[in-house]
């Protein structure tokens, strides 16, 4: 039975005395592919912001697998599944391409200075993402610390293959052709093993050709893990393509909702992409 993964009931955000988001309640159901178009400041990367932690909505709520998540912290909602991308890129530019995705791989496991050190050369051993290193397999990278750094570096070495840069794994992030950074930081994010993925403004800034194969990429990475997608653009035609279920903004607010159909013959969304004359023509 479908359930829904993610809700805003609600959801205003203040900064002074300018509202970004104007009483913003949607749902979205677990599996979905589902995206938010609105012309540029239509508030679209502060709904991502208010989900992802990055601020605490002024008032309204957010519901993630039943859970309020309103007052979290980023890391805190992180933790409980969500992880996203962003408009202007974050990557770490001096280390490798795979040295950026194991920064995220690597933040599943934890360190304990605890554990007892029997077993851990057991030919029988499976990287356990619950186990907890002690401070000498840390300090010696001996033990399981070793075989774990292997793992991390085969799975991060998964995520670079499956957006088409493996073969960029040694080079630095920072020199990547932006299309590819782009792709970088969907790597980044899936290592982070999430139940929603957040992709803010992916196409940006790229040609007709990169944002072609990138739908590909986020139908693809959509249907391979099985994972719940939320894609923000303000280019219309490739959410149109990509997504079933559309959400329009304009001045913090929604505005329509729907199917592509639904959302294109919409008077609003016209209105906000071609202005009042532009809708009536």
């Amino acid at each position: 039975m479908t359930r829904v993964l993610l809700e805003l009931d609600r959801v205003n955000m203040f900064f002074g005395g300018v509202q970004a988001i104007r009483d913003m309640s949607f749902s979205i159901m677990e599996g979905e592919l589902a995206g938010i178009i609105g012309p540029n400041g239509a508030g679209k990367t502060t709904v991502f912001n208010v989900v992802s932690g990055v601020y605490s909505p002024t008032a309204g709520s957010i519901w993630f697998r039943e859970q309020d998540i309103t007052p979290l912290k980023a890391y805190q909602v992180n933790r409980l599944g969500i992880a996203r991308t962003f408009q202007n890129l974050r990557l770490f530019g001096r280390l490798s391409a795979l040295e950026n995705v194991m920064t995220a791989t690597q933040n599943r496991y934890r360190y304990s200075f605890h554990e007892k050190l029997t077993g851990f050369l057991s030919p029988s051993y499976r990287p356990d993402p619950d186990y907890h290193y002690s401070f000498i397999e840390v300090l010696s990278h001996m033990g399981r610390w070793a075989a774990r750094e292997k793992h991390i570096r085969a799975k991060s070495m998964e995520f670079l293959d499956r957006v088409g840069l493996a073969d960029r794994a040694r080079q630095a992030a920072g020199t990547l052709p932006y299309g590819m950074q782009r792709r970088l930081e969907i790597a980044r994010a899936l290592a982070l093993d999430p139940k929603l993925l957040l992709l803010d403004e992916p196409a940006a800034g790229m040609n007709p050709e990169e944002v072609f194969a990138l739908n590909d990429l986020i139908t693809g990475v959509h249907h391979d893990f099985k994972l719940t997608t939320l894609v923000i653009e303000h280019h219309m035609d490739m959410i149109m393509e990509i997504c079933p279920h559309i959400i329009c903004m304009n001045f913090g607010a929604r505005i329509a909702e729907g199917n592509p159909e639904e959302i294109r013959s919409d008077r609003g969304v016209l209105s906000a992409y071609l202005g009042d004359e532009g809708a009536e023509a």
